[in-house]
Parts: structure tokens; C-alpha cells; sequence
């Protein structure tokens, strides 16, 4: 691992390549797993409203599932997690016109309709943050259900930060991203990627 600011970073995050293909998978992260994504509670309330903002949107069974159990629950760990419909659909899972699962917070986001974003779990992922000892740190992890974004990422030739550019700017700020690329080039002039 590897120190930017107060993170510390895998070296996989440097040397793995990655771009979604929804194509392929068909947005799998929104509909697989044991659990919801991850939220911190200072994101939980602007959800909240952004639930409300694209109600209609949703399916009817996560409407209900949001209107009888609420949007959040606690998962194994002790953390807070956006619920699933019957233990597998995220409730703000949504389907395109070629069937493939969206999230209907970043669709709402992107049109410009709402202006609260995905949880940052979600934007971040295939990294997870963690924390050791008081200080963050950013794994990458490895799913299954992702290996044809890892081809596509590795035919493209995008290392995992390039491609997780804006949202690890959301977390952690431009001065760190800029750190994040003056690392990358360094580990690659000494062969580390």
C-alpha cells in the first residue's frame, strides 16, 4: 500500500485495469450480494429525499419495501446499508429499455432532475474503503461479476483510478487525486505497475 494524504491505497488500485460493461453484465452490482451498498450516515438523509424526489420511478415492491421496513437497515458488520428487495435488488434498482439494471438515483442525478448522487460506495466500486487504525483505505475488490469489466478495462488499457477518476474526487478532493496521479506515474517508472 501506498500513503496519499490520510489514505492509504492498495497498489492494485494502480496496477488493475477496470471500465464497467454493462453490455455484458448487465448492471449485476445492483442485483447481486448478500446486502445493499454501503452508506455513511452523512449521505443517509439526502437519500431519503431523493427517494421521495424519484418515487414513482421505483417498482412497486421497493416502494414497499421502503414504505413498511425503511430505506436503510444494518447489515452483518454493523453497517448501515440501503435496503434490497427480497434479499437481492437494491430498492433503487431500476431497468432500461434493454433490460439492464440502473440505479434510478444516478439516472434522476444525471438528467438532471434530483442533484443528490449514488451512495459513494457505489460510484467508488470496484474499490471498498475500509478503515485501519483510524486511517481510510482504498482495496480493490474482486467480484465475479465483474470480470467483463475487467477485460474491458484491460483491453482499453484504464488503470482502476483513471477510471474511478470523478468519484474519488467526490471523496477525497482534486489536491488528492492529482497526489493519487503523481504516485501512479512514480510506481511506474519504478516497475511496481
Amino acid at each position: 500500500m501506498v500513503q496519499i494524504g490520510d489514505t492509504l491505497v492498495s497498489l492494485d488500485v494502480f496496477s488493475e485495469c477496470f471500465c464497467c460493461d454493462l453490455e455484458l453484465c448487465g448492471g449485476s452490482c445492483c442485483f447481486e450480494g448478500d446486502a445493499g451498498c454501503p452508506v455513511e450516515i452523512d449521505e443517509m438523509s439526502s437519500l431519503e429525499d431523493a427517494a421521495d424526489e424519484i418515487r414513482d420511478e421505483l417498482s412497486t415492491e421497493s416502494r414497499q419495501v421502503i414504505d413498511t421496513e425503511g430505506l436503510f437497515e444494518i447489515d452483518v458488520e454493523g453497517k448501515f446499508v440501503v435496503r434490497t428487495v427480497g434479499g437481492r435488488d437494491c430498492v433503487f434498482a431500476i431497468k432500461d429499455e434493454k433490460g439492464h439494471t440502473l440505479c434510478s438515483i444516478e439516472r434522476a442525478y444525471r438528467d438532471g432532475r434530483i442533484s443528490v448522487e449514488k451512495p459513494l460506495s457505489c460510484a467508488l466500486y470496484p474499490i471498498r474503503l475500509s478503515d485501519i487504525g483510524g486511517v481510510t483505505a482504498l482495496n480493490y475488490h474482486r467480484w465475479s461479476i465483474c470480470k467483463s469489466g475487467c477485460a474491458k478495462g484491460k483491453s482499453l488499457g484504464i488503470p482502476l483510478y483513471k477510471f474511478l477518476k470523478a468519484p474519488l474526487i467526490r471523496a477525497f478532493g482534486k489536491e488528492w487525486y492529482a497526489e493519487c496521479e503523481l504516485v501512479a506515474g512514480e510506481l511506474k517508472k519504478q516497475g511496481y505497475v
